[in-house]
């Protein structure tokens, strides 16, 4: 059986989650997780992006709570932004002194660079794809390059990535692959393409609702299917069945 020890991606109305922070960390300690990170999207989104005001704000609450509840690890990231403009996300040098760590993905709504929107994507194959390909796919290795990331999210969604050229890079940087629940990327087809390379997975629920963190039980599939073995995934450990 699989446990999941820790959920380092989720969301809150600091963002567009449905939830408060506190509401979070009393879902994972329900469910018994060690540890439980609040990862609402960089500023740089055009709709729901956090407002940089904020990160003191959220940053106070997380050590507020990691006083009240000491039976579970509270951290606060960011899920940054890629985008073109360098360093290719929107989380700045100043953002870093209330974090404790940065993941980030590509989303749409965000301004800059190639930006696939829903007509890129959608008929990108027709007009140009394989450049379309190269351009997304430099966009995110140079992210990954470029600065200090602890998670790329949902690598492959929301356009054509070339997965192999981004596995190399998390590769050399240290940088885990997420098998996503809210997203069904990666893939299994992408996991063991990502898997040829000497790189660790993470799961994560992505949960917008207090109610689905710590939820993972689709990505565990993937993983599962693709034939992941246990010690790759670094926040799932094997236990007895019941």
């Amino acid at each position: 059986m699989w446990k999941l020890l820790y959920d380092h991606h989720t969301h809150t109305t600091f963002s567009h989650g449905k939830g408060s922070i506190e509401d979070n960390v009393k879902e994972a300690i329900a469910k018994g997780l060690e540890s439980v990170g609040i990862t609402d999207h960089g500023p740089g989104h055009l709709t729901y992006g956090l407002k940089r005001e904020n990160y003191p704000v959220m940053r106070a609450e997380v050590d507020r709570l990691n006083k009240k509840y000491p039976q579970i690890k509270v951290l606060l990231g960011v899920e940054a932004n890629i985008w073109e403009p360098a360093p290719h996300i929107d989380v700045i040098e100043d953002d870093l002194q209330y974090l404790d760590y940065v993941i980030a993905g590509y989303h749409y709504g965000v301004h800059g660079g190639y930006t696939i929107h829903n007509y890129t994507y959608d008929h990108g194959l027709r007009f140009g794809g394989r450049s379309l390909l190269a351009k997304n796919t430099d966009m995110m290795v140079r992210a990954i390059y470029e600065n200090d990331l602890y998670i790329l999210t949902h690598p492959g969604d929301k356009g054509p990535f070339d997965i192999d050229e981004i596995a190399r890079a998390c590769e050399a940087r240290g940088v885990l692959m997420e098998i996503n629940a809210k997203h069904p990327h990666l893939d299994v087809k992408e996991i063991r393409t990502a898997m040829k390379y000497d790189v660790q997975f993470i799961v994560s629920s992505d949960a917008h609702i207090p109610g689905r963190v710590g939820s993972v039980e689709s990505p565990i599939a993937r993983a599962k299917e693709a034939s992941v073995p246990v010690e790759r995934i670094v926040n799932i450990e094997e236990t007895e069945e019941a």
